[in-house]
């Protein structure tokens, strides 16, 4: 059922505090916000995920000095990594490109009839350039997310997909990026917009105009894009597989960084196995001359995970979009009702659509053309 509540939010509780217990003396200083455990392997690889989402060390051996911040051994911190991507925990490590950086993508919507939707779902999701597959509450029950090398490619797949399917596809394309990212503390239940100044120091630096991907380097951004290798050298790994020197692809990575072609390099967590399985996308109705401005004021709001503006389509109007997710529906729907009176959007037309099922995910296919692991 898809949520109206303009009318209500006044009446919308605040988000629970949580206040952890004390813990005992940590063994360094990145362990010191860890909440208390027994077992010291569940509090290291916990910090294996939340301190590197961003600044992962772009340096010959980058798990050693992951290990030497931790004050544990190079081996520990790989066999953490190894553990955690088992268990599906860790999606990769690699880097998440800002709008423009290659490729093209689209936000994607249908109309399925209820008993048909899983079947549908399966259809889409056999496409490799689909990377987001959900059902959600609206009477557009299935959206996704199509990645591509190129426009062209992209429409080919989209022709495709209506065929087989049977069913016309709402097409969603970007006009201006907010804020893009996905991080999560792990610690504090908080999402990007609340994570340490630290964290944001290079991938946020740029909005918009991000320089793209040059020709030439297409081969390392599929290897960004699929993840590090979790060998002691990974970077080594790469420019002999590349046949290029491994300091100037070191250079390279803190050049996407810097000027904003890569938005972070780090830890990429798979929320949903990590306790965040619940989410909810809200559309606004926004005239086009204050789109910008209540977008930038969503994206700084706590909690929101994603916010950007989209072009309109035919019978569906709405143009300003969020992201918010949480460990349940009431705690989402707390943030979420906080954010939109941050934004000074409570008397905006709008709609929650929460998610009903993950039917795929995976990270973006803009210059990888081999097979894909799909995170189901």
């Amino acid at each position: 059922m898809q949520q109206h509540f303009t009318a209500t939010i006044a009446a919308a509780p605040p988000p629970p505090a949580w206040q952890p217990a004390p813990a005992p003396a940590p063994p360094s200083p990145l362990l010191a916000a860890l909440r208390p455990s027994d077992d010291p392997s569940a509090a290291l690889e916990r910090a294996l995920l939340n301190h590197w989402q961003r600044d992962f060390p772009l340096v010959p051996r980058p798990f050693a000095t992951v290990a030497a911040a931790l004050g544990c051994n190079e081996d520990q911190v790989l066999d953490g990594y190894r553990r955690l991507a088992a268990r599906g925990a860790l999606s990769r490590i690699g880097g998440v490109w800002a709008a423009g950086a290659g490729g093209a993508s689209l936000l994607c919507a249908m109309a399925v009839e209820p008993a048909r939707l899983r079947a549908v779902a399966a259809q889409v999701s056999a496409h490799p350039g689909v990377n987001h597959n959900y059902a959600r509450e609206h009477r557009h029950n299935l959206w996704f997310v199509l990645t591509s090398a190129d426009t062209a490619t992209l429409n080919t797949v989209l022709t495709r997909i209506e065929a087989e399917t049977g069913h016309s596809v709402l097409r969603l394309p970007m006009r201006r990026v907010y804020r893009i990212d996905l991080g999560f503390d792990l610690e504090r239940g908080a999402t990007a917009a609340e994570l340490p100044a630290r964290s944001r120091s290079h991938g946020e630096r740029s909005r918009a105009g991000a320089p793209p991907v040059a020709q030439a380097d297409r081969a390392l951004a599929a290897r960004v894009e699929a993840g590090l290798p979790l060998q002691s050298e990974p970077y080594a790994v790469w420019a002999a597989e590349l046949g290029c020197d491994e300091l100037a692809l070191r250079a390279t990575l803190a050049g996407w960084l810097q000027q904003g072609t890569l938005r972070r390099f780090g830890v990429v967590v798979r929320h949903h196995e990590l306790g965040y399985d619940c989410n909810a996308m809200t559309v606004f109705y926004v005239p086009d001359e204050l789109v910008d401005g209540h977008g930038e004021a969503l994206a700084r709001q706590p909690g929101v995970t994603l916010a950007y503006r989209r072009a309109p389509a035919p019978g569906w109007p709405y143009t300003l979009y969020c992201m918010v997710h949480g460990r349940s529906r009431a705690d989402t729907l707390a943030t979420l009702h906080a954010a939109v009176r941050g934004a000074r959007l409570e008397h905006t037309p709008h709609e929650v659509l929460f998610s009903q099922q993950r039917f795929k995910q995976t990270g973006g296919r803009y210059f990888r053309t081999e097979p894909e692991t799909v995170d189901a």
